[in-house]
């Protein structure tokens, strides 16, 4: 009688294999080390970055505060209710300013980190999937600086009665400014998303194709929330989540069809 040896596993190839072999070999410990020398140059570059940028801090804020500074009236003008404000508030924008200048250089970091664990097909989509994130990051701050800043600032300045001249606190200026770059920063990140979802299967083209409705009725409502209380913000980050949805579907279906092919 003749026995047939039982089917064996495939065996990985050698640089897989031992690439395994050493991600299993390391403790958590180990990884822990790793993700701290990351941390570390990231906390430096933007130490050095903030220490470079602060002799600007005062013409950063200038730059910022252009928008509403050419909506105000001649007798208005922006305005500290704090001591410190004057000093905090470029303070705190030169911070901002070395954390979105240092981004590329922090994104690569988290990459680094997370290279060696994955398959040589995995590197080659995520390494376009963090340069677009990245670019799509600056395309937001840059769509709210140049666009629906100063449409909004004009809108709320426009409806304001006559008898009232708008000084605006530059502390609250300024938090206004960075949550409206930090929403729509991560709203440009929506193609991105969208695609990872695509690609880790946990949703399909078809089921987004089918749920559009909601999903647009979705980008509505979450610009409500996020947004000042008034329609024109809403309408100036609801329009370009539903079309970075609809550019997230059209790279999706391209990625399906290719995968099929």
């Amino acid at each position: 009688m003749t026995h047939t040896a039982p089917p064996q596993p495939p065996v990985p190839a050698p640089e897989q294999q031992t690439l395994n072999q050493q991600l299993e070999e390391l403790p958590i410990t180990k990884h822990l080390m790793i993700l701290r020398q990351h941390l570390f140059k990231i906390v430096g570059i933007l130490l050095i970055l903030f220490l470079c940028l602060l002799p600007f801090a005062n013409s950063s804020y200038q730059l910022l505060s252009e928008p509403l500074r050419a909506q105000l009236p001649t007798s208005s003008s922006m305005i500290a209710t704090d001591v410190a404000a004057t000093f905090m508030a470029p303070f705190k924008l030169n911070f901002f300013v070395a954390l979105m200048i240092a981004m590329p250089f922090i994104m690569y970091q988290l990459w680094s980190f997370v290279k060696p664990a994955l398959y040589e097909k995995e590197r080659f989509l995520a390494l376009p999937l963090l340069v677009g994130s990245i670019v799509l990051f600056y395309a937001g701050i840059a769509f709210a600086y140049f666009i629906a800043l100063p449409s909004i600032l004009h809108f709320f300045i426009s409806v304001s009665p006559e008898t009232v001249a708008p000084m605006t606190d530059i502390n609250s200026y300024l938090a206004f400014c960075l949550k409206l770059f930090l929403v729509f920063g991560i709203t440009f990140e929506i193609p991105i998303v969208t695609l990872i979802l695509i690609l880790i299967g946990v949703v399909s083209t078809q089921t987004l194709v089918e749920k559009r409705r909601f999903i647009i009725v979705g980008c509505f409502f979450v610009a409500m929330f996020v947004t000042p209380p008034d329609a024109l913000s809403m309408l100036m980050l609801a329009i370009p989540m539903w079309l970075l949805f609809e550019l997230g579907l059209f790279f999706g279906k391209m990625l399906e069809k290719r995968h099929h092919a």
